[in-house]
């Protein structure tokens, strides 16, 4: 009886370790196997933003017609023109270049009395007051050619902080803030990164702050979990071997 109760608790120990086991190397695949697909989405991604950047540049209505009709217009190449509203310019925070300070976003009046919030680029953090760097108040008609970016749905994650609107400083690109925070109705639902073929007298804003470089670390993260899991199977090999080497020796007949 003693015998059977034993080798019963042997056999539940070796469908749990091996229930164990299988679960564990399918999350691990599974992970691999998920890498493994973004990876090639990234690839994709990448691909299509190094298309777009190379594109010529689209009037403002056919960058509008596909943002109406659902299409993803992030990067796409844009041509537009008209009146910066100065006043009313919004700071977002950020670094370039190992400086510290802000990306002025600024609404400019198109010919038909609608606004578009546009990224005229980097300011040192000193230079947040429009005073320190008059000489970049561009007036009258502009033409700029730049990036259409999509309007954030919501806050992209926790740890960033609140915007400030008291101080006029934002940490997120939250466009209905931005537009509500000073007063301005028919604001069209995207932004406009100017490009580094833009320049201010003066040297501020500096343009072209566009970051194109999105991490890729898929391939590394598939290997990883894919090493874990062939790790795993080595392991498991390794114990099997073992116990079977164990059994089949003299001194485990003995036992």
């Amino acid at each position: 009886m003693t015998t059977e109760i034993k080798t019963s608790r042997s056999s539940i120990r070796t469908i749990l370790t091996a229930t164990v086991v299988l679960l564990s190397l399918a999350i691990l695949l599974t992970l691999g196997t998920w890498q493994v697909e973004r990876l090639h989405w990234k690839e994709g991604l990448l691909a299509d933003i190094a298309e777009r950047r190379s594109a010529d540049p689209a009037p403002l209505s056919e960058i509008e017609q596909r943002a109406v009709a659902g299409d993803d217009i992030e990067y796409r190449r844009i041509a537009l023109s008209g009146t910066f509203d100065h006043t009313r310019e919004r700071h977002f925070f950020a670094t370039f270049e190992g400086r510290t300070g802000f990306y002025v976003y600024t609404p400019l009046t198109l010919a038909d009395g609608r606004k578009i919030f546009v990224n005229r680029g980097f300011v040192p953090y000193e230079m947040k007051e429009p005073a320190t760097r008059a000489a970049g108040e561009v007036s009258g008609e502009q033409a700029i050619t730049g990036y259409a970016r999509a309007k954030l749905s919501g806050k992209p994650s926790m740890l960033v902080p609140d915007n400030d609107l008291s101080k006029n400083i934002f940490y997120w690109k939250d466009l209905d803030a931005m537009a509500a925070s000073t007063g301005l109705s028919d604001v069209i639902p995207f932004f406009v990164d100017i490009d580094a073929s833009v320049t201010n007298p003066g040297g501020w804003p500096k343009g072209g702050v566009t970051q194109f470089d999105l991490p890729n670390n898929h391939l590394q993260y598939a290997a990883t979990w894919y090493g874990l899991a062939a790790a795993l199977l080595a392991v498991v090999f390794a114990m099997w071997w073992r116990s079977r080497k164990s059994a089949s020796s003299p001194a485990g007949e003995g036992r």
